[in-house]
């Protein structure tokens, strides 16, 4: 019975990844965008005059990842202006950090605006309460992804709890509809101080398709703090994990 088992072993070949740090993603993953200005903006405004959120602005030029949902059909429409990267770096502690411009050629991670004492407090050990607040689950599935034998987030201390008792933080994902808004908020509560407050996914960062229905409360996000933004439509295990351990000061990123 065994030697089935080890011939599927030897099939899968090794899945874990040794080195997180050094994960460079498929070309097919569409990151990080590259803005590019032309004199001719025809093809840039036809982009944005189609783009489902709002994400693309002809004049100013700019790219709101935290409306982005990755569709790529600003960079079919407006090849010479928007090409997608691989990229998956694209976690910021401020929400301005995710409007990215012509030339930018990162996502830029200010450690000035990260609490002190989150990496004192968090940089050994973190665990997380997920909260899905009207989202799909795609995004909660990619979080769980964190956890498998690819990733292994484990590894640094950092992982989910079912409680909000035994959390450090919480993980918002989904557009915050109005029927989890008091849902949110005692979770929120139950958590000790000090703790942490990361959006997750396009939707968690701005509502995304959803951020004008009636049925969206996003007042929560205006009472408190945010520490990660984390834009995705899912947000990819990867883009979660150097968002985090960047938080924490255990990588480091161009500002």
């Amino acid at each position: 019975m065994i030697l089935p088992k080890i011939r599927v072993f030897k099939s899968h070949g090794r899945q874990a990844i040794p080195d997180l740090d050094a994960v460079e993603l498929t070309p097919a993953f569409r990151g990080r965008p590259v803005l590019t200005a032309t004199d001719e903006i025809q093809e840039l405004q036809s982009a944005a005059a189609i783009c489902p959120t709002g994400a693309l602005s002809a004049e100013p030029f700019t790219l709101d990842l935290g409306r982005c949902l990755f569709c790529g059909e600003c960079a079919r429409r407006a090849p010479r202006n928007v090409r997608f990267t691989n990229d998956y770096r694209l976690g910021s502690p401020t929400r301005a950090g995710l409007v990215l411009r012509p030339g930018q050629l990162s996502v830029p991670f200010d450690p000035a605006a990260v609490r002190p004492e989150l990496g004192r407090f968090f940089g050994r050990t973190l665990q997380l309460r997920e909260v899905s607040a009207g989202g799909d689950a795609s995004v909660e599935m990619e979080l769980n992804a964190t956890g498998n034998v690819n990733f292994d987030l484990g590894r640094f201390g950092i992982g989910f709890t079912a409680s909000p008792r035994h959390a450090d933080g919480v993980v918002l994902t989904g557009p915050l509809t109005a029927n989890m808004a008091e849902a949110l908020q005692l979770c929120w509560d139950a958590v000790a101080e000090p703790k942490v407050l990361v959006a997750c996914g396009t939707e968690a960062v701005s509502g995304g398709l959803f951020a004008d229905s009636r049925a969206v409360d996003r007042t929560f996000l205006d009472i408190h703090r945010v520490d990660l933004w984390l834009p995705g439509a899912p947000t990819h295990p990867m883009t979660f994990i150097d968002g985090i351990r960047t938080l924490l000061g255990k990588k480091q990123r161009n500002a």
